[in-house]
């Protein structure tokens, strides 16, 4: 098939490309290059992928098989830095792929989050909780704009008919991870192998889950090619971390000097970050299989690698 991946030169996006081209598709590839980077895909460089540079907030015509719209910054310090211009790419991004899906004939799945569900009152978070989300507030625009994305998804299905998938992603983690993209992951293991304080915000009482890059690829593509399911389904991994905890492993796992420090808590920061994956199990046989401890080394031996480069 011909594969439309937006924002396929970022972290996620570019290991699903990885993945779909040694599945023997053609894709193409969208990116502004804002947070996505030629590096994460420049060994993709053949004859079954394309580089095209282009927003999605402008209109494009294509002709695909399938559309997976990642096209978005997912981490605090990047949708915060144009809060105008990430809530645009939300909306009127994804009414340009909608409109683009409509035209061919393409089924298109949406990446949503799990910020969908702000600061959750229900734990763990499950797709028919209608989330606990500051409309008003710093991380809205992110939050609320894919809000938007799943509403203008299920519009479009009802009212064209347009094919569509909505999954909704929890912490995910990896090699080529932005260095600089603030998340707790990339912060504490640059910290820890600089010798640097850890910084926790917070008492670290307040838990995440990990999910290793590879096994949501996994998911999505078997969300993308699952009959007559469009979701929402969370995908993430079900096992919860205190940031304290969390940032203790690192230590150990890089057998760092470092102390870790605390810091106030930012605004709407939620609490606790837990999936409930029984629908994922159910609908698409799905459920992560690596490790924290495993996933956590190879992320490790990447920023090993990208500090040894300079």
């Amino acid at each position: 098939m011909r594969i439309l991946v937006t924002g396929g030169a970022g972290f996620v996006g570019s290991h699903l490309c990885e993945r779909l081209i040694k599945e023997g598709h053609d894709v193409i590839c969208l990116d502004n290059f804002f947070t996505g980077s030629k590096k994460n895909i420049i060994h993709l460089m053949d004859s079954h992928f394309e580089l095209v540079r282009h927003d999605i907030i402008e209109p494009i015509l294509l002709e695909v098989d399938r559309i997976y719209n990642l096209a978005c910054p997912a981490s605090p310090v990047h949708y915060q830095y144009n809060p105008v211009k990430t809530i645009k790419t939300s909306v009127a991004g994804t009414i340009n792929m909608l409109g683009l899906a409509k035209r061919v004939r393409a089924r298109i799945l949406q990446a949503s989050t799990s910020e969908v569900y702000g600061d959750p009152h229900v734990h763990p978070q499950t797709e028919d909780y209608w989330g606990n989300v500051n409309p008003i507030g710093i991380r809205s625009c992110y939050d609320e704009g894919k809000r938007v994305a799943e509403t203008l998804m299920m519009d479009y299905h009802r009212q064209n008919g347009v094919d569509i998938r909505i999954i909704r992603i929890f912490n995910t983690y990896g090699p080529r991870m932005a260095e600089n993209d603030g998340r707790v992951v990339s912060n504490f293991i640059l910290q820890a192998l600089r010798n640097e304080d850890i910084t926790v915000y917070g008492d670290g009482s307040q838990t995440r889950s990990f999910c290793y890059v590879s096994d949501l690829v996994e998911g999505m593509i078997r969300m993308m090619e699952c009959p007559g399911f469009i979701g929402p389904v969370n995908l993430g991994n079900p096992v919860e971390n205190t940031i304290l905890e969390f940032a203790e492993k690192i230590i150990d796992l890089t057998g760092s000097k470092s102390r870790i420090i605390f810091n106030p808590l930012p605004q709407d920061d939620p609490k606790q970050r837990r999936p409930s994956i029984s629908l994922a199990e159910e609908k698409l046989g799905w459920k992560p299989s690596v490790t924290l401890e495993s996933g956590l080394r190879m992320t490790v031996e990447y920023f090993v690698g990208q500090i040894a480069k300079r």
